[in-house]
């Protein structure tokens, strides 16, 4: 197959780099992980002939995203909604109004985070060596624990691109490759076109904060779960916890032990790929989405209500209303009620939820006014121009627990913000009014 050409598209000042392959009518973007280089994979012989295979069935859609291969680089890690904006954006700029998300590695994530927010915008989930976690838990045991973690970081810090610290990993991540020189000469050149040093432990330090176990079930879209049984990159276990826990995901345990798509039975993966896309599943609409949910009140309303009067009190509500609506505008909330002095908002990113809430916070506190804030991230359904879910009551009571000039979030919202630069402090465990469970809060410190 002939080179794609390599277009451009920016999300604010960052340049990011997209291909599209074929002209089936079926849409399907490659959200691939760090790993990855638009104009080297077409001359990595395995790969190219992957993704030549994914053309013959689709209209492919390829982009690096930011940070590797020829989007813009950096040395800090965005945060994941930033990821699925960069996502929508490239989907807009090629007139994708719905396609199927192709998740490779840590793309799962973001693959199961945009389809989640978007649902209107996907047809379908593929995904190839998914997990939901990449630190240890209780229903989570097999994750990598800090140590580990903290070695495997410092391994990339010094070693990432060189010979020996690609022969060493491939060991497991694709030991299919070490019994082929050329394969192992072109995924070494691959790594090192695809991200840094910097960039790669970056996104690494990341990864390793993100937890979306409590996502997963509000994802309905149609989803395949393609695992390879010996994978050593993410153990079956994980594939096998990832496609439990969505309400319509089927997992297909591959044989092999590669972590890598295209090297091993590049066949059986193409097979079942084009099989699911075969089966034109419907995704039913629904007005369920993720959302980031925010409550902000005024703290001892009532009282200054009463020792400025009616008009007094009139005045100065109004002022704070000016106020957290230019907030809302600047950071992208969508107001959906106003009850008193009380607002209810919702973004579609947890990290721009904290930061208009903290903006709020500061914005009011020249008229005397202290706020108290919560934030969490579930599921919502809209009925009109309201909202309502389980996620709606959450996030009322974790504001009512938030004192004067506090913010507090759900334990959903820290997972979900590394790479933000917002830092927490635990808050404890709390039982919520009417909400089943215990929940372990977090307050916004820096």
């Amino acid at each position: 197959m002939k080179k794609p050409e390599v277009s451009y598209v920016r999300n604010g000042d960052v340049s990011l780099a997209y291909q599209v392959v074929g002209s089936r009518s079926h849409d399907l973007l490659l959200v691939s992980g760090f790993v990855s280089n638009l104009e080297y994979a077409w001359e990595y012989p395995s790969l190219s002939r992957f993704l030549s295979g994914l053309a013959e069935m689709s209209r492919l859609i390829l982009t690096d995203r930011r940070g590797s291969g020829l989007s813009d680089r950096f040395r800090e890690a965005p945060p994941q909604e930033t990821m699925l904006r960069d996502l929508e954006i490239v989907l807009d700029e090629v007139g994708s109004a719905k396609a199927t998300l192709f998740g490779l590695w840590d793309g799962c994530e973001t693959s199961i985070l945009f389809a989640a927010t978007h649902p209107e915008r996907v047809s379908s989930l593929i995904l190839f060596t998914a997990s939901a976690a990449q630190k240890p838990a209780e229903d989570y045991p097999w994750a990598w624990s800090d140590e580990y973690w903290e070695e495997w970081l410092a391994s990339i810090r010094d070693g990432w691109g060189t010979r020996a610290w690609v022969v060493k990993n491939a060991r497991w991540m694709g030991p299919g490759m070490l019994d082929s020189p050329d394969e192992l000469e072109r995924w070494i050149a691959y790594t090192r076109l695809a991200a840094s040093p910097s960039s790669a432990e970056a996104v690494m330090r990341n990864s390793s904060d993100t937890d979306i176990r409590g996502i997963l079930p509000f994802v309905r879209t149609p989803t395949l779960v393609l695992h390879r049984v010996g994978d050593r990159i993410e153990p079956i276990e994980a594939g096998r916890y990832v496609a439990a826990r969505m309400p319509d995901a089927r997992l297909v345990e591959l044989p092999g032990d590669d972590g890598i798509p295209w090297i091993g039975d590049t066949a059986a993966v193409l097979h079942e790929i084009r099989t699911f896309l075969g089966e034109r599943v419907q995704h039913p609409s629904s007005d369920r989405r993720l959302a980031t949910i925010l409550f902000t009140d005024i703290v001892g309303s009532t009282q200054r209500a009463a020792m400025l009067g009616d008009a007094g009190w009139g005045e100065l509500l109004g002022e704070h209303h000016r106020r957290v609506r230019e907030e809302l505008e600047r950071f992208e909330g969508v107001e959906i009620d106003t009850a008193g002095d009380g607002f209810l908002v919702t973004f579609d990113g947890p990290a721009r939820a904290v930061r208009c809430a903290r903006a709020i916070g500061e914005r009011v506190r020249d008229l005397g006014i202290e706020i108290r804030a919560g934030v969490h991230v579930g599921e919502i359904e809209h009925v009109a121009k309201d909202i309502r879910g389980i996620a709606v009551h959450i996030g009322a009571r974790v504001a009512s627990l938030a004192g004067p000039g506090e913010i507090l979030v759900s334990s959903t919202v820290r997972d979900l913000v590394a790479g933000s630069g917002l830092t927490f402090e635990d808050a404890g465990e709390h039982e919520l009014k009417g909400v089943p469970d215990r929940w372990r809060l977090y307050r916004v410190i820096g």
